[in-house]
């Protein structure tokens, strides 16, 4: 178990660690990479639940950006596995609520609901996996310090950010808890039972708010006034401005227009030439 939570440690962490490349896209000002993500969530989730086609040319962005700002695409994909199973869970009754049929391949006929659930799984996809592109990319600090300076209440950033690095506080405490545990139970080999996990659960309360109030004291004495701080610094200039027009008007131009069809479309005309 130790080692279970280990690797749910080092995953939430990596993603920070990715966040402090060098690459040109790391280096844009979070307001433009926030924005570009909010325009593009919106976009995609826009969409009718039986819109299948229209949805994959928006797989261009996040393809874009794992290859910019060079992200291993791996361990992305392992981060949208592991969340999968709500939407799944969301969607999987579909196919039994709606039987009306859409499409005919041949002898196989799709029901609606197959094709809504298949749309609910590529937008899921998406915009899920462009939350982890702007963490990977940005960081959470320079998220909640581009917020703050898009009009957001400092004191809902300032809430946001201790919640998530309370996270890492937390799984800490739980690791050296687990850890001491195994070591202690030579017969039990590790196993944690019903009443023991119950009072770990209560140790690990007292011992994170013991934690928290240190921290807390430690950030006052440091001068900490409710303003986040990055050691990066960035500016909003023609690069940002290029970066998220571009990319705006790409996603305006997807949602308003149907790309496929208009492919297909040349693709006649050339044929026919």
């Amino acid at each position: 178990m130790s080692s279970k939570i280990d690797r749910a440690f080092y995953d939430i962490g990596h993603l920070d660690t990715l966040a402090d490349g060098d690459t040109p896209l790391h280096r844009l000002d979070p307001r433009a990479k926030l924005l570009t993500t909010v325009v593009f969530v919106v976009s995609v989730v826009s969409f009718g639940k039986y819109e299948i086609a229209r949805l994959l040319p928006f797989f261009l962005y996040p393809a874009v950006v794992i290859g910019l700002a060079e992200l291993p695409l791996g361990f992305l994909l392992k981060k949208l596995l592991l969340v999968s199973p709500f939407v799944i869970f969301i969607g999987i009754f579909n196919p039994w609520l709606d039987r009306e049929v859409m499409v005919n391949l041949g002898p196989l006929a799709i029901s609606g609901g197959w094709v809504s659930f298949a749309s609910l799984l590529l937008r899921f996809t998406l915009t899920v996996g462009a939350a982890l592109l702007l963490i990977a990319t940005t960081g959470f600090g320079a998220i909640c310090m581009a917020l703050e300076r898009l009009g957001t209440p400092q004191v809902f950033t300032v809430q946001l950010l201790l919640l998530y690095r309370y996270l890492f506080v937390l799984i800490g405490e739980s690791i050296r808890m687990t850890r001491a545990h195994s070591l202690r139970s030579f017969n039990a080999k590790g196993r944690i039972t019903y009443r023991v996990f119950l009072q770990m659960l209560g140790n690990l309360l007292l011992r994170t708010i013991d934690r928290a109030q240190r921290i807390h004291m430690a950030m006052l004495s440091r001068a900490f006034t409710g303003e986040i701080k990055i050691v990066r610094q960035f500016r909003f200039g023609y690069k940002e401005a290029c970066f998220l027009g571009g990319f705006g008007a790409l996603f305006l131009g997807l949602r308003l227009t149907d790309l496929t069809v208009l492919l297909g479309r040349l693709v006649l005309v050339a044929v026919g030439k």
